[in-house]
């Protein structure tokens, strides 16, 4: 084994063995030098470290503990999706605003996606209900920010971290008309409920002239290609009325 030096310039033979935190190194594999403590406030290096897998690692680990310790306490919720893009005022949006109050009223708090359009609506049924209106954002390039109307909000740098969130926490979906990012979410959740990952979780897509589409594509194409199960149609449901929408999504759901 090779000879490292000490603070005077004495020699020092490298030893057989080290261990390393959890780590152990053996004949070839000793690393001669100083401490993780030493390592740790010595350095003052490149920083291109922090762009690696695992420093990503640990922020996906932080934003999990970050998400599981805000929610952990909430009540039994309903997360309300749609489209960021839906004007204030317009039927969609007044329809999400009676959601989101309504679910209060049945004793349940509202997440989103913290966003404006369909999920402020519902924030702000939520809120105007005096229910507990939670909005679970997204960093993207172009900002958007949490709407006035989240009571409780947290955001996150990676999808699928704020997509656990809104299942773990959510006792069903309410989802109203919106683009690719509401159907990934759509289809996240009926995967998962297809796949038994989770069980006794309503989804409830309202608009029945929105969604038609996406109905009749899935039973005239997909089942009927072999590529689903007939029976995947009862995985979700169908309607224009806000009191039946309330009804499908909570019936199941035992407080």
């Amino acid at each position: 084994m090779g000879n490292s030096s000490t603070s005077d310039g004495s020699a020092r033979r490298r030893p057989e063995e080290q261990q390393l935190g959890p780590v152990l190194r053996r004949r070839s594999q000793v690393q001669a030098g100083s401490t993780t403590d030493q390592r740790l406030l010595d350095s003052a290096g490149p920083s291109e470290w922090v762009h690696t897998d695992p420093w990503r690692v640990l922020r996906i680990q932080s934003e999990f503990i970050e998400g599981f310790g805000t929610l952990a306490e909430l009540p039994p919720a309903i997360s309300v999706f749609g489209s960021a893009r839906t004007p204030a005022g317009s039927p969609e949006y007044e329809a999400g605003v009676r959601i989101g109050g309504a679910l209060v009223e049945a004793g349940f708090a509202v997440i989103t996606g913290g966003g404006p359009g369909a999920m402020e609506a519902a924030n702000k049924g939520a809120r105007e209900a005096n229910g507990i209106s939670v909005g679970l954002g997204i960093e993207l390039p172009f900002e958007q920010g949490l709407n006035q109307h989240v009571d409780l909000g947290l955001n996150f740098r990676y999808f699928f971290v704020r997509k656990t969130m809104f299942v773990k926490y959510s006792q069903g979906f309410v989802v109203l008309p919106g683009g690719l990012g509401t159907l990934d979410e759509l289809f996240e959740a009926l995967t998962l409920v297809q796949t038994q990952k989770i069980t006794r979780f309503p989804i409830v897509l309202f608009g029945s002239e929105y969604w038609s589409g996406l109905v009749d594509w899935l039973k005239n194409t997909v089942i009927a290609q072999g590529k689903a199960s007939e029976r995947d149609l009862y995985l979700f449901h169908v309607t224009d009325d806000v009191d039946e929408a309330i009804a499908l999504v909570t019936k199941e759901v035992g407080k």
